[in-house]
């Protein structure tokens, strides 16, 4: 065995481990499958891909109607196909290859159905795919006759393995097959005499075939069809089974990009799929060592474990600071368009588009997250530069909502954001750090989720008291510099009495107002807003209140300034007697 040591003996395995890491050997039998330097040659000896950088989108190709729909245990039916297909051609792709026409009839009338569609844009070219036999080619032709732009794409098998098992074929017979292939669709598309018809080859498996024979297969191909300017040839590279870490297919696109004939007349393409989970990386990569064009599906689907998803190709690009060039500003439509389609659910926690992805529970990460909105403030065009969030979840459609959910793994840095979202809350440190200890209390005991309404609740619980004081018939008015409150005041179950307090502001006269009967409090600090809040709060006020070396705080809201510092005040002196009896 070369390229890496095999060893099946566990107990060799076992005594060249280092003392600090006692991971056993497993049971399975992984000596029996090779790496990929040993399955392929990569050429990768004076590599310049690593010190590139993606500034531009490639062309985005979808591949959902074809590799994406084959892939689903149930097909889409015409109506879906049709759906998926508006919504990629309102996105902005500007290649869709469609289907399979010589593989079912259902195929090939959808082809027809678009042929016949006046809504189909001029720009948009269809791509039809069809493996290298004469009667499927010249069926294929027949199912897009009539499309303004047209993209004939045509498969063979090039790698060693496909070669020998299913073609029982040698280096030259399967490159005849493929020559011979080549030369009829370039005279089917003579005979149609479309101008606007161009051509794709993928030698199937690319990454698993031998490098200077997939380039003689490329390079003759390339010469049948007499890439021009006018009419480049696309030579799509598959990944068609992900064998190796992504660093070996950006040797192997870099090699072909160098190497290809006619280079400036041939679009280089690739086609990753996900066998390894690294099929964006593959991409990725592979966009750095010279491709220009990725196909793939929306969210990944695909055969096996999946096409590349074009989603987060496109995202990460956005991300970056480069113009992906497709639409995803309304991601959650996108995404149940395509999850209608198919019939497959997008995975919560799939990046940029699941309904988890901007969310945090962590307390740390909460905390982080809402310093970052404070410090780059509402409706900001900004740079983004917020903690934990790649992107502003605005530029995809969502919203700051769910940002940050409240659990047992939350601090104050989530329970204040959702009262500050939401309530228009801004709680003082102490009281974030006391009201988030209450609410891990109640999370410890229940083991849920607590949405804002349900905090909203707890806080007003808390910090609303009414003391047994009534407080009614409540007005303002000025008095040169100062504010003065009149009201009726029943205490402690005492007949309602009129009294009249004054003072410097609306909550020293509140102050005032009680004192006259006998609810005596000092006001160490307060905080009387004014703003509607998304809940239909108008003023709200916190107040900081002490009384016989006691301080607590008490919380206001209503719809006048004073009707929210009185009900402060009231419910700083009923939490204030609350400990005061708790300490007797």
């Amino acid at each position: 065995m070369t390229g890496h040591d095999h060893n099946p003996n566990p107990e060799t395995a076992a005594a060249q481990q280092p003392w600090w890491n006692p991971q056993g050997p497993s049971s399975m039998p992984y000596w029996r499958y090779r790496p990929a330097v040993d399955r392929v040659d990569i050429l990768g000896a004076g590599r310049t891909w690593p010190d590139r950088g993606l500034t531009v989108a490639p062309l985005w190709v979808s591949v959902d109607l074809r590799d994406g729909n084959q892939a689903l245990a149930e097909p889409m039916d015409p109506d879906r196909k049709y759906a998926l297909f508006s919504l990629l051609v309102r996105m902005g792709f500007k290649e869709i290859e469609i289907g399979y026409p010589s593989a079912s009839q259902a195929d090939f009338d959808f082809a027809r159905r678009l042929c016949a569609d006046p809504a189909v844009p001029e720009d948009v070219t269809i791509s039809v795919f069809t493996p290298a036999r004469a009667e499927l080619i010249d069926r294929t032709f027949e199912a897009v006759k009539g499309v303004c732009k047209t993209l004939v794409h045509l498969c063979a098998p090039t790698a060693p393995t496909w070669r020998s098992i299913v073609f029982s074929a040698s280096r030259a017979d399967m490159l005849q097959l493929i020559l011979r292939a080549a030369e009829r669709v370039l005279s089917c598309a003579d005979a149609a005499g479309g101008e606007n018809l161009r051509f794709e080859f993928s030698p199937e498996v690319f990454n698993l075939t031998e490098p200077d024979y997939v380039l003689e297969v490329c390079n003759a191909v390339t010469q049948t069809w007499d890439a021009s300017g006018d009419r480049p040839v696309v030579h799509n590279l598959p990944a068609t089974v992900e064998i190796g870490t992504p660093n070996l297919y950006a040797d192997q696109i870099e090699y072909m990009d160098r190497n290809l004939a006619r280079r400036e007349h041939v679009i280089l393409s690739v086609h990753p799929h996900n066998d390894r989970g690294t099929g964006v990386a593959a991409a990725e990569l592979a966009l750095m060592a010279g491709a220009q064009r990725v196909e793939g599906c929306l969210f990944g689907n695909g055969e096996r474990t999946g096409n590349v998803d074009l989603v987060t190709l496109a995202l990460n690009l956005f991300s970056q600071g480069v113009d992906p060039q497709i639409d995803l500003s309304v991601i959650d439509e996108v995404r149940r368009v395509v999850e209608h389609c198919t019939r497959l659910p997008v995975h919560p926690r799939h990046p940029y588009a699941g309904n988890l992805v901007y969310t945090a529970f962590s307390g740390t990460h909460q905390d982080a997250i809402r310093k970052g909105f404070a410090r780059l403030g509402a409706g900001t065009q900004e740079p983004w530069d917020v903690p934990y969030l790649p992107i502003d979840p605005r530029d995809v459609g969502r919203n700051y909502t769910a940002v940050i959910r409240v659990n047992s793994q939350s601090g104050k840095g989530g329970v204040t954001y959702l009262l500050e979202s939401q309530y228009g809350l801004s709680l003082p440190r102490p009281v974030q750090v006391e009201f988030a200890a209450l609410v891990q209390a109640v999370l410890d005991t229940q083991g849920t989720e607590l949405s804002g309404d349900e905090l909203w609740g707890l806080f007003t619980a808390e910090y609303v008291r009414d003391g047994g004081i009534a407080v009614c018939d409540l007005t303002e008015r000025p008095s040169g510099d100062d504010v003065v409150l009149s009201a009726v005041v029943g205490l402690d179950g005492l007949p309602p009495v009129s009294a009249q307090g004054r003072g410097t502001d609306v909550v020293d006269a509140a102050a005032d107002l009680l004192s006259e009967r006998g609810a005596k409090i000092d006001i160490l600090s307060h905080d009387l807003r004014e703003g509607v809040s998304s809940a239909g709060l108008r003023y709200t006020c916190l107040v900081e209140g002490s009384h016989a070396d006691i301080t607590r705080w008490g919380f206001g809201f209503g719809d006048g300034a004073a009707e929210a510092a009185v009900q402060a005040i009231v419910s700083s002196m009923a939490r204030v007697v609350a400990a005061a009896g708790l300490c007797t």
